[in-house]
């Protein structure tokens, strides 16, 4: 006789926790998923968690140091103008003088 879906479901649940399986789960924008679609289709994988998976043990393999430019995230150097910059001098010396002022 064939198990019945919670016998089903005990016995996976069973099986995940004595082999240590801890479900992750991600949200992500469409870039993001696009480009897992990306690197799945050029290196035939069909299972998203397979990639993932892949993905992650060789950036562990690649140690620290050659792990560290894949992990790092992106920052944006913001330089002010030079418009900008002169108002806001403009508006400290206002404020300096009239604090000095009201003194």
């Amino acid at each position: 006789m064939a198990a019945q879906p919670k016998e089903r479901s005990a016995k996976t649940a069973a099986r995940r926790k004595t082999r240590g399986e801890e479900e992750l789960r991600l949200h992500t924008m469409a870039g993001t998923r696009q480009a897992l679609a990306d690197l799945m289709a050029w290196h035939s994988i069909e299972e998203q968690g397979e990639a993932m998976t892949l993905m992650i043990h060789h950036l562990h393999g690649l140690g620290p140091a050659g792990s560290a430019q894949f992990l790092a995230p992106p920052r944006h150097e913001y330089v002010i103008p030079e418009n900008v910059s002169a108002k806001l001098q403009l508006a400290f010396n206002r404020e300096s003088l009239r604090v000095c002022h009201d003194e």
